[in-house]
């Protein structure tokens, strides 16, 4: 077996796993150029296809004298495949599938193989240090280490730190450092994460003079012991010291300069705990860190303590005696052009993003993030679960024959994975729980990582959503289940079993507290049933929330043929297997955008609920540790939109689980009884600038109508019309008609109305492996919903994207107009028969839409709606409805009713891959604007069941959008489009989850829609 098939996790120098410290001792950074050069398979390997020149042998490479001349220049850290446009390579993306053959340990002789040389200058004052450490924080996959010739060791784990003892083969003055990365090797088959396959040094690489008598590790166990009816209070906290140093480190000293606290060690049996009488507890509201030190005669580390006390207690997972819930987002590392290259100011917005999106948790997927990240992450404020770098899950595949995860063969290496993965980063206060890994099936060598931690770190639980039956984990973990399934689990309902789990351990699962390590998929427009899932956790005190996957999109930039920048996605890279836009599934687009779907997520977790209505406003504090205090309550009452008054609300301060109801603001007299729509709107703002927000800054709104008076739902002179004549009317207002067909508005060209039934299908309307719930009773079979097609595919098959349409009958007045349309597609009878009502009245035309379905339509539809086809000018509009974001029927929590206005191209949302986006409901007024002026004003009305349409402007048909996989590769057809929809349907989570809720969905069915459109100009 050669070395890139042994199963073992490293070789050679290798040191012991430790602390991640800041520490005085002299480092170097060996960030920076390095000559590179890139061979297609590994020299010295079976099958030797590294072609070195004639004569090379496959180690000359670390040899000083080596002439490396001629080889390219590389920046470290960097991923290869995304350096010299193409010239090394390309990424791969998977997601649970392997990009090799699944022949464990074996990879293929076509292996990438990455040589990398530089030379640095060691100072002459590292002669005295005891030892001189050469760490590597990230290197994808497997990799060889060579100083000034001398064989150092071989590294494994991807995003896993490793030291190597270099002492003996570094000098004062010039050195040279080789290393040689290999893109696959047995570790591959166990680093099968959702994500892209990116082969380099892409974490920092650091030289490190530990000094004699210096200070090896720390770790600085801390505990909090406040009063329970007072979250967020000082109280009691404890340190429990381990430190790892030579008696010669001793006497050591601890400080806290802030609570003046020093204690002198003098020898290591010396070092006991340490209490402190009056400390701020740390948590993920209010993260109180305190510097301390520990120093001897050679070296002073320094670290940032938090207080807090993890427990589980029953089925309730607590921090600080306080149930946790987790409103959480799973992360992967990501920058579009530096793949999983850290970039601090890049990490630092999208944590501020977070905090101000109400996230306070999360699972970092599926392995440790750079280390400066966790710093960061206890300092603005994060419950975290910390994930160690382990996932096969492309074993699954072959039903986990041969899975890594249950033979002893590599039992060392899940060890090794696990040790370094909770040695680096234990100090952190806001790791609250350790995670085995992910989706990496079950078995003893999981097990013998549960029972590891757990001796090593009995403080805080170890979680692993594969492991169902709750053997060697302390929480219940899964993903995506159904809103009907978690109920369940949240109830006391010993008929239901559990998935994979038998009655008895069904009823031990049942006792441990539960949360959603995955759920809400958010690839492309959605998800839907946040808020469904949010009600739940709040009624359940055994449910502790749950991540939603994921945070970020991962295209990477590039650009097309023609120049034009795009996020490229599996596939794009002529992959042999891959798993195309599975890739692009976060909350943010992959430049950073956060989508609709943030802030839909940010108003469901709102850590204040805040409800209102024309008498009152209660809110309550949801927050674990913080009262009120820091925010302050305002209000405004807008007249169709249009504010009339505002101000502040005095409330008491509301420590945690506390609420409060008072008095709405009165409406003032000049409005009471005016005609028009009044609407309260009450937000909950910072009072104060943070280190994530500034003063102002929205946590969370509510809105009520204000007045009694309910929508008008019919306007004078919108009647059906009733002529007959055989005269069609060529002018009607502002609207121009060619026999009976609509050729122009307010002077300029358009085409329509037209039927659209079609929408660019979403992600989720592409999904099918979770069954659909259309017919199915959701609340049977814990709401799986039953197998079925994806509905994309249904609504293909059924031709709603090609409808055409024969006019029935048309008929007409001098004032008047009346067009019937039967509209169904090739090969199918169903149809839907629209009739068209127009007329004439004080300068506007008015339009009345009635559609009735047919026979056939025993299926869920995408929409209900007419297009009008505009000019090319058609640049923006304002609007008098929900906004400012698109809304749908499962996805509308975040909009409020007001006045807005956005150009084209912030009105849809420009996902890796084209879909449905845009949709804003409840519309009453429309003003389209044509190269920046005001063009044409609609006017919108309720039908009689007080129903408001909403629309899209796009530049873009729904046809086309669902022709083309990038946004530039979309058909620019010389129009732009306005479609008016009585209804759509829910978007859901099916991408990778559960279908739209039955509530949401959209089956054929009778609308009308009215309209008054008169000229703007």
């Amino acid at each position: 077996m050669t070395y890139l098939t042994d199963l073992a996790p490293g070789a050679g120098a290798r040191t012991p796993a430790r602390s991640r410290l800041r520490t005085d001792a002299p480092r170097l950074s060996l960030n920076g150029d390095w000559r590179f050069r890139l061979l297609p398979g590994a020299p010295g390997e079976p099958g030797d296809d590294g072609f070195l020149p004639d004569g090379e042998e496959p180690d000359d490479v670390a040899g000083e004298h080596y002439d490396d001349s001629g080889w390219d220049v590389i920046r470290v850290p960097s991923h290869w495949v995304l350096e010299g446009d193409g010239a090394y390579g390309h990424p791969i993306y998977t997601n649970k599938q392997y990009p090799f053959p699944i022949d464990p340990p074996f990879v293929p002789d076509e292996n990438p193989t990455g040589d990398h040389r530089r030379t640095f200058e060691l100072p002459e004052s590292w002669s005295d240090a005891a030892r001189v450490l050469l760490r590597f924080d990230g290197v994808e996959s497997r990799y060889r280490v060579w100083v000034n010739g001398a064989e150092i060791g071989i590294g494994s784990g991807s995003r896993l730190v490793q030291e190597f003892d270099v002492t003996a083969a570094v000098r004062p003055g010039r050195n040279l450092v080789v290393v040689r990365v290999h893109q696959w090797s047995a570790a591959s088959y166990l680093e099968d994460q959702d994500q892209w396959w990116l082969p380099g040094i892409f974490r920092d690489v650091t030289l490190e003079a530990r000094p004699a008598g210096g200070i090896e590790d720390v770790w600085l166990r801390t505990a909090f012991d406040g009063a329970d009816d007072e979250p967020g209070a000082a109280g009691t906290g404890r340190i429990v010291p381990e430190i790892v140093a030579d008696e010669a480190a001793y006497p050591l000293t601890f400080r806290m300069p802030e609570l003046d606290l020093t204690v002198t060690w003098d020898a290591p049996g010396d070092v006991a705990p340490v209490e402190i009488p009056r400390v701020e507890p740390w948590s993920a509201e209010a993260p109180r860190l305190y510097d301390a030190t520990v120093s001897g005669a050679a070296e002073t580390v320094s670290l940032r303590l938090g207080f807090r006390t993890v427990v589980i207690e029953g089925d309730r997972f607590l921090v600080n005696g306080r149930r946790v819930m987790f409103h959480g987002v799973n992360r992967h590392e990501w920058h579009p052009d530096l793949g999983r290259v850290f970039d601090e100011a890049e990490v630092v917005a999208d944590l501020k993003l977070m905090k101000r999106a109400n996230v306070n948790a999360i699972r970092t997927s599926h392995y440790p993030p750079h280390p400066r990240v966790l710093e960061l992450m206890d300092e603005l404020g994060f419950w975290v679960i910390l994930e160690c770098d382990l996932e096969a899950h492309g074993f699954e595949q072959v039903g986990w024959q041969g899975s890594p995860s249950d033979d002893t063969g590599w039992r060392a290496a899940y060890l090794d994975r696990i040790e370094r993965t909770v040695e680096r980063d234990k100090n952190h206060p806001c790791v609250v729980m350790w995670s085995l890994g992910n989706e990496s099936g079950t078995g003893q060598n999981l097990a013998a990582m549960a029972a590891w931690v757990h001796e090593r770190d009995p403080e805080r639980p170890v979680h692993y959503e594969g492991d169902h039956v709750g053997a060697y984990t302390d929480v219940y973990s899964r993903m995506y289940a159904s809103v009907p399934e978690t109920e369940s689990i949240g109830r006391d309902d010993s008929r239901t079993i559990l998935l994979g789990c038998s009655a008895a351990e069904s009823a031990t699962q049942r006792t441990r507290p539960f949360l959603l390590c995955e759920y809400a998929h958010a690839m492309g427009n959605g998800p839907g049933a946040l808020d469904q899932y949010q009600e739940v956790f709040d009624r359940y005190p055994r449910l502790h929330g749950g991540f939603v996957w994921e945070w970020r999109d991962h295209g990477i930039r590039v650009r097309s043929g023609d120049s034009t920048e795009f996020f490229a996605y599996g596939g794009d890279f002529g992959e042999v297997v891959h798993d195309g836009n599975f890739v692009t599934d976060g909350l943010l687009l992959s430049d950073g955008t956060p989508s609709p779907g943030l802030a839909e997520y940010a108003h469901v977790i709102a850590p204040i609920r805040l409800e209102v209505d024309d008498r009152s406003v209660s809110v309550l504090n949801r927050r674990h540790t913080s009262d009120t205090s820091d925010l302050d309550v305002r209000w405004r009452l807008e007249h169709d939109g249009v504010p009339v008054a505002d101000g502040r609300l005095d409330i008491p301060v509301l420590r945690p689980g506390e609420a409060v109801r008072i008095a709405a603001p009165a409406v003032p007299e000049a409005h009471r009884g005016a005609a028009g729509e009044l609407w309260l709107t009450v937000e909950v703002v910072l009072r104060d600038d943070t280190a994530w927000a500034r003063a102002g800054h929205v946590v969370v709104s509510a809105q009520s109508r204000s007045d009694a008076a309910p929508l008008r739902t019919s306007r004078p002179g919108l009647a059906r019309t009733a002529s007959r004549g055989d005269d069609l009317p060529e002018a009607l207002g502002p609207a121009r008609f060619r026999r009976g067909r609509l050729v122009q508005l307010a002077g300029a060209a358009v085409g329509g109305p037209r039927l659209e039934l079609w929408r660019a299908p979403t992600d989720n309307d592409q999904g099918f492996e979770f069954g659909s719930y259309d017919g199915v009773d959701p609340t049977l079979d814990l709401g799986r919903g039953a197998p079925a097609p994806s509905n994309e595919e249904i609504w293909r098959q059924h031709g709603l994207d090609r409808i055409v349409s024969r006019v029935v009958e048309r008929s007409g007045t001098d004032d008047s107009l009346h067009v019937v349309r039967r509209y169904s597609a090739a090969n199918s009878a169903a149809t839907m028969v629209v009739d068209e009502h127009w007329s004439a009245r004080d300068g506007e035309v008015l339009l009345r839409v009635d559609v009735t379905p047919g026979h056939g339509w025993e299926f869920v539809i995408p929409r209900i709606g007419i297009r009008l086809d505009l000019p090319d000018d058609v640049d923006g509009a304002a609007w008098f409805g929900t906004g400012p974001h698109d809304s749908y029927p499962d996805s509308r929590r975040s909009v409020r009713v007001g006045r807005f206005e956005a150009p084209i191209d912030e009105l849809t949302v420009p996902y890796a891959r084209p879909q449905e986006s845009g949709h804003r409901s409840d519309l009453r007024e429309l003003t389209l604007r044509r190269a920046g002026a005001d063009w044409l004003r609609i006017a919108a009305f309720p039908d009689v069941k007080g129903r408001l349409p909403g629309f899209t402007l796009t530049r873009h048909t729904a046809q086309d959008l669902a022709a083309a996989d990038h946004p530039h590769e979309v058909r620019d057809s010389g129009h732009h489009y306005l479609y008016l929809d009585a209804a759509q349907h829910g978007l859901g989570s099916r991408a990778c989850g559960p279908d739209v809720w039955p509530d949401s969905m959209l089956h054929a069915q009778a609308r009308t829609m009215e309209f008054a459109i008169a000229s703007a100009g």
